[in-house]
C-alpha cells in the first residue's frame, strides 16, 4: 500500500520538515511503500488547476498510485500554508474517496489545530475522506533534539494509531470504490 507523507510548507527553517520526516520514517518501519513528497518541489508563480503544468503531471502519478495520503502542515496565521493549498489545487477528481491523515505542527501550544480544522475542509471539498484521528505537534521547537529524535516517545504510538486508522480506511474504500485506473 503506497502512502505518500506531504510536507506541507516551503517556507526557510521550517520545523515541521522534522515532523514530516519522524511521521516518514514510521510509515516505513509500518511496512508501506511510502515516499516523502515536499511541496517545494510543485512550486507555481500563481494558481493553476488546469492540470496541464509539469507540477501537476509528476504530483498526478503519484496521487494515483496512492492509496491515502498523509499531510504535515504548519499553523500560519490560523490556517494552513498557502503553497500547499496551490499544490492540492494542482489536480481536483484524482483525489476522490482517498483517505487523509493530517499532522498539525506549531511552535504555539495548540499544535497547529486550527490550521487542520481548516485543512479538513479543504479535503473534503475535493473529495477526500480525512480521518478522525489528527496528531498534533505543539510547541515542536521542544520536540525534537538536536539530531532531530523525537524527545516524547508517545508520538510514535500516536502516529502509529493514525496509521492503523488510515490503512483500515484505504482498504476499506478500496473495496467500496475499486480504481479502474
Amino acid at each position: 500500500m503506497y502512502i505518500p507523507v506531504i510536507l506541507g510548507t516551503a517556507r526557510e527553517g521550517r520545523r515541521s520538515e522534522k515532523v514530516a520526516n519522524f511521521v516518514f520514517d514510521l510509515v516505513k518501519k509500518a511496512g508501506l511503500d511510502t515516499e516523502l513528497v515536499d511541496v517545494r518541489d510543485y512550486r507555481l508563480v500563481a494558481t493553476d488547476n488546469t492540470e496541464e503544468v509539469p507540477q501537476a503531471k509528476k504530483w498526478e502519478e503519484k496521487l494515483l498510485r496512492s492509496e491515502g495520503l498523509i499531510i504535515v502542515s504548519p499553523e500560519y496565521n490560523h490556517t494552513y500554508p498557502g503553497e500547499l493549498k496551490m499544490f492540492l489545487d494542482l489536480l481536483y477528481k484524482q483525489y476522490f474517496k482517498r483517505p487523509v491523515g493530517l499532522v498539525g505542527v506549531s511552535e504555539g501550544p495548540w499544535g497547529g489545530t486550527r490550521g487542520v480544522q481548516a485543512l479538513r475542509l479543504t479535503c473534503l471539498a475535493l473529495g477526500m475522506h480525512p480521518i478522525l484521528e489528527a496528531v498534533y505537534f505543539p510547541l515542536v521547537q521542544d520536540q525534537f533534539d538536536e539530531a532531530g529524535k523525537i524527545k516524547d516517545a508517545s508520538y510514535e504510538k500516536k502516529v502509529n494509531g493514525m496509521l492503523k486508522s488510515l490503512t483500515a480506511q484505504a482498504e476499506a474504500l478500496r473495496s467500496l470504490f475499486p480504481r479502474t485506473a
